[in-house]
């Protein structure tokens, strides 16, 4: 078979027949070489193992390239992975800072609004105190003081209710003995209020007749143009503790 094969490809290569090839010499040359060692067990026993050397050098060559590929796409993916695990937090990081600022600028602006209503506030006591004084002013000159009444009750500083008395139901409280000219609720004292009556009539009756909440009880006294007749303060019962309402 080798050397059948050998004469079939040496006549296609000799130089003789290949005059116009300048490398069929050294072709033919390199055939007979290669005749040589197939028919020689020893040579061809020596081919093989070289064959089979770099086969098997070629055959870990792949599995250690398809290993680096493999390796290198794991990489990648960790990589992509990485980048998009870093994406993420940083999304959640922008996230959580514009929540933050939003957070933040309703804070100011609730503050804000609270000092301007602070303001507001401040503006009518003070607005009410200067028409308070210019009455009792007016009224001095004329020879008479408009009936003024303090009211007191219990409250802590940190309740927003004042109580259970704001403004309006201190006037709805009152305004049922007779016209309310001025009420103030005091800003720096909680629990404590002035109230101003058109007539000393209504003022008797409130100081006589009101005792305010239920579950907070109204304490009033006289400030101002108290008639020599009237109480001080509102009565009590047979208990010693003030009247409470119905």
């Amino acid at each position: 078979q080798v050397k059948k094969a050998y004469r079939q490809k040496a006549l296609t290569c000799h130089p003789d027949k290949n005059p116009d090839k300048p490398r069929a010499a050294e072709v033919f040359h390199q055939l007979s070489q290669a005749l040589a060692v197939l028919t020689d067990a020893a040579a061809r026993a020596a081919y093989d193992k070289v064959r089979r050397a770099k086969h098997q050098a070629a055959e870990r060559t792949r599995r250690l390239d398809e290993k680096r590929k493999k390796v290198k796409l794991d990489l990648e993916a960790r990589e992509r992975e990485a980048q998009a695990h870093e994406s993420e937090e940083e999304e959640i990081k922008i996230t959580r800072s514009l929540e933050q600022e939003i957070i933040r600028l309703r804070e100011e602006g609730s503050r804000q609004l609270e000092e301007q209503q602070r303001l507001i506030q401040e503006q009518i006591r003070l607005e009410r105190e200067q028409h308070l004084q210019g009455n009792h002013t007016r009224n001095g000159a004329e020879g008479r003081i408009t009936p003024k009444l303090k009211l007191k009750w219990k409250c802590r500083k940190e309740d927003e209710t004042r109580g259970g008395y704001s403004e309006d139901v201190l006037l709805r409280i009152l305004q049922k003995y007779g016209e309310v000219l001025n009420l103030i609720i005091s800003s720096r004292k909680t629990g404590s209020a002035v109230v101003e009556f058109a007539t000393v009539k209504a003022a008797e009756m409130a100081v006589k007749n009101e005792v305010g909440l239920i579950n907070n009880p109204l304490k009033i006294s006289w400030l101002e143009g108290k008639p020599q007749h009237s109480p001080s303060t509102v009565p009590s019962d047979s208990t010693g503790q003030p009247r409470t309402s119905q």
